[in-house]
């Protein structure tokens, strides 16, 4: 989708879109095994001892990626879904467009669920969007108290 829409305007906020990366949350602990291949050591996630319930895949501006996953893990802070006539869409920032980006992309991806915001403490709103399995996951629409 990024290459769909990336470069273009956004005919709400008329700000250009962003490219959206997409990551993934591991509630509790993680299997790794430390492997060396031709002397360089690796280490890989033993992804068939993880629960799929326990995994939660995201979608945001690639800039915010970090502060997504800081803003996860602060108290206080809290997911909500914005409306489909919400002002945020309209806002003439990268707010606004990432809302409404990912918002647009739940009518082409199947399973895909976008308009959906963390709110910080501090009021700091960040975008973003969640997969089906996601939303299915034990991480219940991205109850941030559960992933402490």
């Amino acid at each position: 989708m990024n290459s769909q829409f990336v470069g273009q305007t956004d005919p709400i906020n008329n700000q250009p879109y962003v490219p959206l990366q997409d990551f993934y949350v591991i509630k509790g602990q993680v299997p790794v095994e430390q492997v060396t291949i031709n002397g360089q050591t690796y280490y890989v996630i033993e992804a068939n001892n993880i629960n799929p319930a326990d995994i939660a895949g995201f979608y945001t501006y690639q800039g915010w990626v970090s502060n997504f996953v800081e803003a996860m893990n602060t108290p206080g802070t809290y997911a909500a879904g914005l409306p489909g006539n919400s002002p945020v869409y309209q806002w003439a920032n990268i707010t606004g467009t990432v809302a409404y980006e990912t918002h647009l992309y739940q009518h082409y991806i199947r399973g895909f669920f976008g308009g959906d915001v963390l709110v910080q403490p501090n009021g700091t709103i960040i975008p973003y969007g969640i997969n089906t399995i996601s939303r299915n996951s034990s991480i219940p629409n991205m109850d941030i108290s559960r992933l402490y």
